[in-house]
């Protein structure tokens, strides 16, 4: 495998932020257009991309880039990839237009359907939080040096993150049931793949998220989850895969800040 130097790929993604807040702080409003599928994108999602597609190209040019900004790649094309950059430039555009701070660069590095390295910077707050198999997981403020980070245990009761926009009744029956066995939950509403972030760095224990998403959603979040010793799943408890498919899109999911923990047990019922 082609090296990778992760505090590169950490400056990329603080760059493409930098980007990002040039659009986000400007005196004129967001302007906002539609994608075929009518999902919202930005001059700052553009330029993110612009950014992330060439630094990354010039640094690793014989790994190919999936981004969600990038013209569609054949999945004839795609399956033949070991190793590839799955990157989604602004994570949370729909955050970024209403500018309340909840959005982020992500870069995650897939191996063989697994994600193994990931990185996610978060502009408005100057932090980055990034992740490698086998190396661990960490959270740094911009300009200082980098605190490592992990997973909690699980003790009750437990907080649970929820997506801003994507809740849904079956998300409120499966922490109802949660409530019965663990206590009544604290609740977390975010948005963007922070919500992983919190699993990660030991503030939140349980991310459902039952609705559809996309791989590049994912990827980075998934790599720091597992490398600060949490996982992410679908319904079936089996770790998400990458670039198995035609479609991009997630199954449901579930995100475990402890794995050690028997979920399927509690929230069985639901699932069913």
């Amino acid at each position: 495998m082609e090296q990778v130097e992760l505090k590169a790929i950490e400056d990329i993604a603080i760059q493409a932020g930098a980007e990002i807040l040039d659009v986000y702080h400007a005196d004129s409003s967001i302007k906002v257009d539609l994608k075929a599928d009518a999902s919202p994108i930005t001059e700052a999602d553009r330029r993110a991309h612009d950014y992330i597609v060439k630094a990354l190209g010039a640094l690793y040019p014989n790994i190919p880039i999936l981004s969600e900004e990038s013209t569609a790649i054949d999945f004839e094309v795609r399956r033949q990839w070991a190793l590839y950059w799955l990157v989604d430039p602004l994570d949370g555009t729909k955050e970024f237009i209403s500018r309340n701070g909840e959005f982020s660069v992500n870069i995650a590095l897939i191996r063989g359907g697994e994600p193994i390295l990931g990185v996610i910077y978060v502009p408005v707050l100057g932090i980055t939080y990034f992740g490698q198999r086998g190396v661990g997981a960490s959270k740094r403020h911009l300009g200082e040096e980098p605190v490592a980070i992990q997973t909690r245990p699980l003790v009750s009761p437990i907080r649970v993150v929820a997506s801003r926009h994507h809740r849904g009744e079956e998300v409120d029956r499966l922490i109802n049931s949660l409530a019965a066995s663990l206590g009544q939950p604290e609740i977390v509403s975010m948005g963007s793949s922070l919500k992983m972030c919190l699993l990660a760095e030991g503030a939140a224990d349980f991310y459902p998220r039952l609705g559809p998403t996309s791989e590049w959603d994912t990827g980075a979040a998934h790599a720091i989850l597992n490398a600060a010793g949490g996982e992410l799943v679908d319904l079936d408890f089996k770790p998400l895969r990458y670039n198995q498919k035609e479609s991009l899109l997630n199954p449901s999911f579930l995100g475990l800040g402890d794995p050690s923990f028997d979920w399927a047990a509690a929230v069985k019922k639901v699932l069913c």
